[in-house]
């Protein structure tokens, strides 16, 4: 029998000063972050979220499989109508065989700038972890703040056709460090024992971001990524994009002291605004007595790669690798015979302003940002897909999302970049359908059209093997695919100017968002959904919608 977690999440606004400002957010149950989920693999979860805000909400809860649990996944639009002011809604899904790192966040608008909390699932009692267990576990939550009010910049950069000015500050935990104007005393720190191991939970719930991290003097043996537990590796940093979260032990073997914790941008971007700063935490080791390090001692400043190093980021990426393989491992399933491969182009639009106010034709060459997957640019329904495809409703979508672009070129070097070439992208809601069980391949291919960028792309409902990356164009005569040991991921970043490679295998019936996790991207429409059609039985159909479903 399932054992249950039941929660209740008030989604409320907060005043918060930093930065010198004191700004009212979107918190829940009055924390920012917001507060952290506990649970063990196979348990059941019941969240009711209550909306006391003047927005709509919903939440998404990232890496959770919804196995059989679509209604309950969570993009507005998508799979349900947001929770409207003083309503609530009850989240209902199971944690079948998944365990580790995962978060939950809004996902409606921007508010996941705030609007976000750790989803941490235990072994199964009795199970222990594949590693030595450490003395003691710390949650860091990597984010970005925005002194302005999150809901305005939003609205001022759909409206002005450009793109978002950077952050204000990058946190952990909600804490700016010392590095930041006012925030000398708004630090997040650890205390560490000198000999202890510990564990480190690290999410990436930037907005827009991708980042680095590092603990000065130290090393980081990288255990899991995106809940699922990977040949342990040595490192000095990490690299996340927004969606992904890594679990990492670190030892306190150095001389007692303090120790700067690093976040620090990732922008392979050429003219993007963005906030190149590096933000601190502290590593403070402390004695036997719990005696601290003296308040006077200067940290330990860690290196880390410079905000353009993609050599770096991919010299990384490519050590992660399962933890198990085909051969000795019963869950590593990695599909060889495919049935449906898809070649999906990502990147940036350009359309053309119509608008004689210029102030919004902010864009490339007086146009207006979009974005698209196989030049299609996705527009959100006026009610959720999965209640009109439930429904038979007609007219909100349509079942021909291209498996490939209409055009096959150069896309990394020789991309068009002028309005009324090939960026003009359609703007549609279209979805791709796929037959119950069948094995699933989508190439991704970043373009050149407006920049290349890294793409952190996200699919709901699966975790995926990522077979590989690359810079470039993809060329299947000279991909290096892994079949043996790949990690099974539900966030990739797709390199800048290059590929990823992933398969997934469509045992999950309903529609499934897929999705760009640069909020801006997302916003600009560098998403798609996909139709999962129902297998035969009950278990392998979706089942009706729950009757507190909340109405558009």
């Amino acid at each position: 029998m399932l054992k249950s977690t039941f929660l209740i999440l008030i989604v409320q606004t907060s005043s918060i000063t930093k930065l010198c400002k004191t700004s009212t957010v979107v918190t829940v149950n009055g924390m920012y972050p917001g507060p952290t989920i506990y649970a063990r693999e196979d348990d059941r979860v019941v969240v009711k979220v209550t909306n006391l805000t003047p927005y709509n909400i919903s939440i998404h809860w990232h890496g959770v499989r919804q196995r059989l649990t679509c209604w309950s996944d969570g993009p507005a639009y998508i799979t349900q109508c947001p929770i409207q002011t003083g309503q609530s809604f009850t989240y209902r899904f199971a944690l079948l065989n998944q365990r580790g790192t995962l978060f939950w966040h809004a996902h409606i608008s921007w508010l996941r700038a705030t609007v976000h909390g750790p989803l941490i699932i235990y072994p199964k009692r009795g199970v222990s972890y594949p590693f030595q267990p450490p003395v003691e576990e710390h949650v860091i939550v990597l984010g970005e703040y925005w002194v302005r009010d999150i809901q305005d910049l939003e609205k001022h950069v759909k409206e002005s056709g450009g793109g978002p000015p950077g952050s204000d500050a990058y946190i952990f935990n909600g804490h700016p460090g010392p590095l930041h104007n006012c925030s000398t005393n708004d630090v997040y720190a650890i205390n560490v024992t000198l000999g202890n191991k510990y564990l480190l939970r690290i999410i990436n719930a930037a907005l827009n971001i991708e980042h680095f991290f590092s603990v000065a003097n130290h090393t980081m043996t990288v255990v899991e990524t995106d809940g699922e537990y990977t040949k342990p590796f040595e490192t000095s940093f990490i690299m996340l994009t927004p969606g992904q979260t890594y679990n990492v032990l670190i030892t306190a073997d150095q001389p007692v002291g303090k120790y700067y914790m690093a976040m620090a941008p990732y922008m392979p971007s050429k003219n993007v605004p963005f906030l190149n700063k590096t933000s601190y935490a502290i590593l403070n080791y402390v004695d036997k007595l719990g005696r601290k390090s003296p308040s006077s001692l200067i940290p330990y400043e860690p290196i880390l790669p410079n905000v353009y190093d993609t050599e770096s980021v991919q010299a990384f990426s490519n050590q992660v690798k399962s933890l198990y393989s085909n051969k000795h491992w019963s869950t590593v399933d990695v599909p060889l015979k495919i049935d449906k491969s898809l070649f999906f182009a990502i990147g940036l639009n350009v359309f053309s302003c119509n608008s004689s106010d210029p102030d919004r034709c902010q864009g490339p060459n007086g146009g207006i940002f979009a974005a698209s997957v196989n030049n299609v640019t996705f527009k959100r329904p006026a009610v959720s897909l999965l209640n009109a495809y439930y429904h038979n409703l007609e007219g909100y979508y349509s079942t021909d999302f291209p498996d490939a672009p209409e055009k096959m070129y150069d896309f990394v070097n020789k991309a068009p970049n002028n309005i009324g070439v090939n960026t003009q992208a359609a703007i549609g809601t279209q979805v791709s359908v796929l037959e119950y069980g069948w094995a699933v391949q989508v190439i991704f291919q970043d373009t050149g059209t407006v920049g290349a960028e890294n793409h952190p792309i996200h699919l709901h409902g699966f975790s995926f093997y990522l077979l590989g990356t690359g810079l470039g164009n993809f060329n299947s005569s000279i991909a290096n695919l892994n079949l043996y040991d790949p990690p099974y991921r539900n966030t990739v970043g797709v390199p800048v100017g290059g590929w990823a490679v992933i398969r997934f295998r469509a045992d999950n019936p309903g529609i499934w968002f897929m999705h760009c996790h640069l909020e801006v991207h997302t916003t600009w429409g560098l998403s798609m959904a996909f139709l999962v059609k129902n297998g035969k039985g009950k278990m392998q159909t979706l089942p009706p919608p729950p009757p507190d479903l909340p109405l558009c």
